[in-house]
């Protein structure tokens, strides 16, 4: 098999296993909170913890995988994520577990700053939209594996094996990868800007943990506020550096710059969705974690069945239009969550999934191939960290968002009022990302034309 074939399998299961083990563990997240004696909301901090972690990396790994080999960094990437997702399994405390996700989010950086450069530098420009849509499919599969999976696995055997067979899934990637001899580099003899590394590893911790934590922590918002001032430092640190992180004139394209900040927008408005949907399952409508991870299967299994032909369709068309028209569906599947009731038809709730399925499938593929397709090649490690930073930062203000309303509405309930008072919370939070969503739409047009 050739080498092209290996990266394309190792990338493939490295696409699945990261979804797969995510889902999974919002389908996990209610009993972790009966073993270590939390309120769900607060077991937040496990996807949460693994966020910060995966966006205060990205950019610094992402420019040293264009120094020192883009396969090189996603090898020892794949064994520190084997080891960090092992100590997942064995932790003993809440306290620890999140801690180890923070570790695993870091770990994690490593492949989300090289695996899509390795992909697009390995395949002809022409096959690009088909080789991401064909990524994007393995990781909705995961998202689809993840909540029957990881409900079975959690309700029988326990949700300390769901990080097991992630690391056995990350150890067949890293055998595949060992078949590659190849290397790529993007700025191969260039040196790593540390200062600017750390100054960006300072301000991305602060400014999404301030976010985060401003509804249980009264100094949350100083540390937002240093966050944003370091975030402007980190600016006019990287205009005087030799070696920058990012080279700035890549946000003079319009394409590069609207799509990574569709791609942010979009995954504000649409990460929460799972977790606060096996929440409402498991709490309000009394479904053991099998049984909602079962139905929570529409929705990736239709962003996995229609993922490749969006990918097609962006190879073929503008983008733009794709990814935009992808993004309203999106929009308005999340408007009509917001009338969730407790009596809610399970009809509604599985057409509704379907509908944000397939949203999200003609939004992601198209959007990654419009970044990717607007640099040159010596550039894709660091728009693949750049995609990545913007889409995880999207996931963890979709998480504050979360975590924010869940204690405004539920905080001071009583215990007789406690279901009553989530439910509404799930309906603004709901109504909330419905609106961020359509701003994107607005954005992603936006864009300019993809240029032959």
């Amino acid at each position: 098999m050739s080498e092209t074939r290996w990266i394309f399998l190792s990338v493939l299961l490295t696409s699945f296993m990261g979804p797969f083990m995510g889902s999974s563990i919002n389908m996990a997240v209610p009993a972790m909170a009966r073993e270590f004696q939390m309120p769900a909301e607060q077991l937040s901090w496990v996807v949460t913890a693994f966020l910060l972690g995966s966006v205060a990396a990205l950019l610094p790994f992402g420019k040293l995988a264009d120094i020192v080999g883009r396969k090189r960094l996603y090898r020892r990437g794949l064994v520190a994520l084997m080891l960090t997702t092992v100590a997942c399994g064995l932790a003993l405390s809440a306290f620890s577990l999140i801690l180890a996700r923070l570790l695993q989010g870091i770990a994690l950086a490593t492949l989300f700053s090289t695996s899509m450069a390795m992909l697009v530098a390995s395949h002809k420009p022409e096959e690009r939209g088909r080789v991401i849509g064909y990524s994007a499919a393995a990781t909705y599969i995961g998202l689809s594996a993840g909540p029957v999976l990881g409900g079975a696995i959690t309700e029988y055997l326990g949700w300390r094996l769901i990080f097991f067979l992630t690391a056995i899934g990350i150890l067949l990637s890293l055998a595949a990868m060992a078949k590659v001899e190849d290397e790529w580099y993007g700025a191969k003899g260039e040196k790593l800007d540390g200062i600017g590394s750390c100054i960006y590893c300072a301000a991305s911790t602060m400014t999404l943990y301030g976010l985060s934590a401003s509804a249980s922590y009264a100094g949350a918002r100083y540390l937002l506020l240093a966050g944003l001032t370091l975030f402007a430092v980190f600016l006019w640190e990287q205009h005087r550096a030799r070696y920058p992180l990012v080279d700035w004139q890549l946000f003079g394209n319009g394409i590069f710059a609207l799509s990574n900040l569709a791609a942010m927008i979009h995954y504000s408005a649409t990460f929460a969705l799972g977790f606060l949907l096996s929440l409402y399952l498991q709490l309000i409508r009394g479904f053991d974690a099998a049984s909602a991870g079962l139905f929570l299967l529409l929705q990736p299994a239709m962003m996995a069945l229609f993922s490749p032909l969006a990918g097609r369709l962006s190879d073929q068309l503008q983008p733009r239009i794709v990814a935009s028209a992808g993004m309203a569906i999106t929009a308005m599947g999340l408007l009509a969550f917001s009338f969730l009731a407790a009596g809610t038809s399970l009809e509604f709730l599985g057409a509704n999934l379907l509908f944000i399925g397939i949203g999200f499938a003609f939004f992601s593929s198209p959007n990654s191939n419009a970044v990717m397709g607007a640099v040159a090649p010596r550039h894709y490690g660091v728009a693949a960290a750049i995609l990545s930073v913007m889409r995880l930062s999207g996931q963890a203000i979709s998480m504050a968002v979360v975590t924010v309303l869940l204690a405004f509405y539920t905080a001071e309930a009583l215990p007789s009022a406690y279901l009553p008072s989530l439910l509404t919370s799930f309906q603004r939070i709901f109504s909330v990302l419905a609106a961020i969503c359509a701003i994107g739409v607005v954005v992603s047009l936006k864009r300019g034309k993809k240029v032959s």
